[in-house]
């Protein structure tokens, strides 16, 4: 069976207890961006639940262009005020190869990307950077922004504290 038909069998036992009518905002008024690492339930993570939370995704939880689109549409369209960013312990992203990275993609596609890979050598200092970069954001309503690390061996999150 394929991935998807599992995917699909599983939906529609969710679906049949789904909860219906939630408003498109928000509650917590809060989006997250986090890393898209599989080893991180973000919701049980930080204790949310449908309909509580924007949650932003992408490979070490980076702030790209598309995070600050995202961003600026959650707090402009859906009234997002708090920002809250989750990196993690064991990133694959920490100590990446840039170049060679973006070498293995040109050889085995014969296209080179022409994004940043935007690995990084220390998980805090990435946090630190990817909240002065949020807080500098010109189209957010709010510079309310604070950064954690997820240990995924112990489960525990800790804050990253950053001075405005």
């Amino acid at each position: 069976m394929a991935e998807l038909d599992r995917m699909l069998e599983a939906n529609a036992q969710y679906a049949a207890q789904a909860p219906g009518g939630l408003p498109a905002p928000p509650a917590r008024a809060v989006a997250v961006v986090a890393c898209m690492d599989a080893r991180m339930d973000v919701f049980r993570i930080l204790g949310l639940q449908p309909g509580d939370a924007h949650v932003i995704r992408n490979a070490g939880g980076v702030v790209t262009q598309d995070t600050l689109r995202s961003v600026t549409v959650s707090q402009h369209v859906l009234g997002t005020r708090e920002v809250v960013l989750v990196h993690h312990t064991r990133c694959g992203m920490e100590g990446a190869d840039e170049a060679a990275l973006l070498d293995r993609v040109e050889q085995a596609t014969g296209a080179r990307p022409d994004w940043p890979v935007q690995a990084f050598a220390d998980v805090e200092e990435d946090v630190r950077e990817s909240v002065r970069q949020l807080r500098a954001c010109p189209y957010l309503l709010s510079r309310d922004v604070r950064g954690t690390v997820y240990d995924v061996d112990t489960g525990l999150l800790r804050e990253v504290v950053v001075p405005d």
